[in-house]
C-alpha cells in the first residue's frame, strides 16, 4: 500500500471539489449543491488537524534560501485619503485598536508595537494564483497581543480589519480561529527581508498565519475584534474573496 502524505491528501481534496464544479455547470449554479461540496472545507480543517500537531511549525529556511524578490500579494496601496494621509507621515498616528470580546481594548502605536518582544521567522509565501516567495518576516506573536488584550472565554474567533477598500468596494478583512491565532508562526509583522514592510508588502503591519495561503495573511491593519461568530461580519463568510468569489476560509496547507 502506498502511503499518501498530508499535502497529498489536502490537495486531492481541494482537486476533486474543484474538478466537480468546473465539470457540471448546472451543478456549480445550484446553491444547495455549493453548500454540501464546500462543506469538504470542514473535512479539510479537521483532516489537516487530526493528521498533525496543532503547534507544529510551517517550514523555516536559511537566508541563503530567500527569493531575490519578494512579489506582493493582492493590492499594493490601498490609496483611500485616509491611508495616504498616515503612510506620508510615516504611520505616526496610526493605531491598530484591537477590540470585541475582551477585558481590555488596546490601541497600540507603532513604536508601540516594535517595542515588544519580537519574532524571526524566513518562510515561504504560497499564493492561491501558484506563485510562491521566500522571506524573512519579523513581527510580534500574535498571543502576546491577546494576551495583553485578555481575550474573554466566549471569543472563538479574530477578525483582522484592513485600510484597504479595494478600490472603494468593500473593505478588506479575513479571520482565523483561536487555534491559528495562539500558532508559535502567527506574527503581526513589521518588516520584511530586514527592512519595515513597504506599502506593497502591507505597511506598516500585517498578518502572518503561515499555515495558510497567501490571502489569509491580511495586509494594511487597523483593527483585531474578537468575536464568538462571523454571520455579522461584512458578507459573513469570514473574508473579503470568501464573501465575494467563494474561496474557503479554512486556507491550510
Amino acid at each position: 500500500m502506498t502511503f499518501m502524505s498530508r499535502r497529498s491528501l489536502l490537495t486531492g481534496l481541494a482537486a476533486t471539489a474543484g474538478g466537480l464544479l468546473t465539470g457540471c455547470d448546472k451543478l456549480a449554479q445550484s446553491e444547495d449543491f455549493r453548500k454540501a461540496l464546500f462543506s469538504a472545507e470542514n473535512v479539510h480543517r479537521w483532516t489537516q488537524r487530526a493528521l498533525t500537531d496543532r503547534q507544529a511549525l510551517a517550514q523555516e529556511f536559511t537566508p541563503d534560501q530567500m527569493s531575490p524578490y519578494f512579489r506582493p500579494n493582492g493590492t499594493r496601496n490601498p490609496g483611500t485619503a485616509e491611508y495616504t494621509a498616515i503612510s506620508a507621515n510615516n504611520f505616526a498616528d496610526w493605531r491598530l485598536k484591537v477590540t470585541g470580546l475582551v477585558n481590555r481594548p488596546l490601541s497600540l502605536s507603532l513604536p508601540q508595537i516594535k517595542a515588544l518582544p519580537h519574532r524571526e521567522q524566513i518562510t515561504r509565501h504560497d499564493c492561491v494564483e501558484g506563485w510562491s516567495a521566500i522571506g524573512k518576516w519579523r513581527g510580534v506573536p500574535l498571543r502576546t497581543i491577546l494576551d495583553g488584550a485578555q481575550l474573554k472565554t466566549n471569543a472563538k474567533y479574530l477578525v483582522f480589519h484592513c485600510a484597504d477598500t479595494n478600490g472603494g468596494a468593500r473593505p478588506y478583512y479575513e479571520s482565523i480561529d483561536m487555534v491559528d491565532a495562539f500558532h508559535p508562526q502567527t506574527i503581526l509583522a513589521f518588516a520584511l527581508n530586514d527592512k519595515p514592510l513597504f506599502v506593497a508588502n502591507g505597511a506598516p503591519l500585517r498578518l502572518r498565519v503561515e499555515r495558510h495561503l497567501g490571502y489569509k495573511h491580511a495586509k494594511y491593519l487597523i483593527g483585531i475584534e474578537a468575536v464568538d461568530n462571523l454571520a455579522g461580519i461584512h458578507g459573513g463568510k469570514g473574508g473579503y474573496w470568501e464573501d465575494v468569489a467563494g474561496y474557503q476560509w479554512y486556507a491550510g496547507i
